[in-house]
């Protein structure tokens, strides 16, 4: 049996198949000297808890186990694909689709797919100015707990921004809690949940918060620029009714049920999320990852312990109660972690948050709604016009098939005259002109008068207008 030894491949040849190689997402590194495509390797903006960012370029598989969400997840942020808007909240990460914003949060940094792109680069700036507040907080509630400059952590740039803003969430609520707080003390009622100071945020919360106020913010002002266009097209169309009016209001119309669409999908997705308990204390990151370490490290002073104890004992006695201990070790992660999700059904919290925004996006819901009804108001008027103008149309063929029927009965009437018959009244030596004259009037008046009494006859029947 001989043996070939391989074909050789010229230096200038990639891949000997070029009609095999992907044509998107494609990345060219660098190794030794040797250019190499990665697929799927696309540019990701990571915004740490601290507030510090970094662009790291990772596969799909890299952020499936940066993340540990599952390939369905990550497709849904595919910019090749078109998903609506989505939340998901999973084991350890929340996936979110909504508008221009495709990110994964987890409990202690940001992914974003898409920063590169105009329209989320004040989400970006706004998303590191938020983190890095959150931070100080936490430092400062973590520390001396001096929480006189909190007012402020929170606080947005521009009136317009605080207005879209939920204030209980964005830091402007800290003061009517101080407030309540002093009015119980004064009352000596002071609650539970006063005395540790302002409640924090988790850091998946405060993220949520700006990709939530960034989509609903971007909503609001394409649904307000296309009311401030809607009204003068529509007003105009209704003074002038021509092919560019027409035009202009079709695509007007176009757009409208465009953005309507997009805003009712984050209003179902909001509301899915508010009406499922399960789903929001999915989201409880910060809280799930507590609750872990505090488990692993529990169960693991209590397997060092007991080494230690089981020193004297007999070799198969140390592998019984090594056994024993990995089961009741395991036992109680389990219950721990049963017990956490249990404890995450008390999602208020997140519920208020989401209903802030839920109630924005409701009311944008409303304002298309009245501008639908407004575009189909005007849509029912120009079609009365035009009915209308129709009816006068028909009418005018009526009255005028009329008159075409008279006049051709005082036509013939002239045939009739016109024979080549002996009639006394054809003799030039009898006939005058009274005689002619008597019978062109004679037939005009009674052209006339069938024309009056057909009229007469069509507004009694109410075939035409009086």
């Amino acid at each position: 049996m001989r043996i070939y030894p391989p074909r050789s491949r010229p230096e200038h040849e990639d891949n000997p198949d070029p009609t095999q190689q992907p044509t998107t997402n494609l990345a060219v590194t660098s190794v030794g000297g040797i250019r190499k495509k990665v697929a799927g390797v696309r540019p990701w903006l990571v915004l740490d808890s601290t507030g510090q960012t970094q662009v790291v370029e990772a596969g799909k598989h890299a952020i499936m186990r940066r993340t540990g969400l599952p390939a369905r997840d990550l497709r849904i942020l595919d910019p090749m694909l078109s998903y609506p808007s989505t939340i998901l909240g999973r084991e350890s990460a929340i996936v979110i689709n909504l508008e221009q914003i495709k990110a994964i949060i987890t409990a202690q940094e940001v992914l974003l797919l898409n920063s590169r792109d105009p329209s989320v680069a004040p989400f970006v700036e706004e998303l590191k100015r938020r983190i890095l507040c959150h931070y100080q907080a936490t430092k400062a509630q973590e520390g001396d707990g001096d929480i006189s400059n909190w007012k402020n952590l929170y606080d947005l740039g521009t009136p317009e921004s605080r207005a879209s803003s939920p204030p209980d969430f964005a830091g402007t609520g800290i003061s009517e809690s101080e407030e309540i707080t002093e009015e119980r003390k004064e009352d000596g009622k002071q609650g539970l949940e006063n005395r540790d100071g302002p409640k924090v945020l988790p850091f998946e919360f405060v993220a949520l918060e700006a990709c939530l106020e960034s989509a609903c913010s971007c909503l609001e002002n394409e649904a307000t620029t296309l009311e401030q266009e809607a009204h003068p097209a529509l007003d105009k169309l209704t003074s002038k009714i021509s092919t560019l009016n027409l035009e202009r209001v079709r695509q007007i119309k176009s757009r409208l049920v465009a953005i309507s669409g997009r805003v009712q999908k984050v209003r179902d997705e909001l509301e899915h999320l508010l009406d499922d308990d399960e789903d929001m204390a999915e989201m409880y990151l910060t809280e799930k990852l507590k609750q872990q370490l505090k488990s692993s490290s529990t169960s693991s002073m209590r397997e060092r312990d007991d080494d230690m104890d089981s020193t004297d004992n007999t070799r198969d006695s140390l592998f019984t109660r090594h056994n024993v201990l990995s089961n009741d070790s395991h036992g109680t992660h389990t219950s721990t972690v049963h017990s956490t999700v249990s404890n995450h059904l008390d999602v208020e919290e997140l519920e208020m948050l989401l209903e802030a925004y839920f109630v924005q996006v409701d009311g944008i819901v409303n304002k298309l709604s009245t501008l639908r009804e407004y575009v189909d108001d005007t849509e029912d008027y120009i079609n009365i016009m035009l009915d209308d103008k129709q009816n006068n149309l028909l009418q005018m063929g009526v009255m005028l098939t009329t008159a075409t029927l008279v006049i051709s009965a005082f036509i013939a009437l002239v045939g009739v005259f016109g024979m080549n018959i002996t009639i006394e009244l054809f003799d030039h030596t009898k006939a005058r002109m009274p005689e002619f004259l008597w019978t062109v009037a004679g037939g005009t008046i009674g052209t006339i008068f069938l024309y009056a009494a057909a009229i007469a006859w069509y507004k009694y029947k109410r075939l035409l207008e009086s």
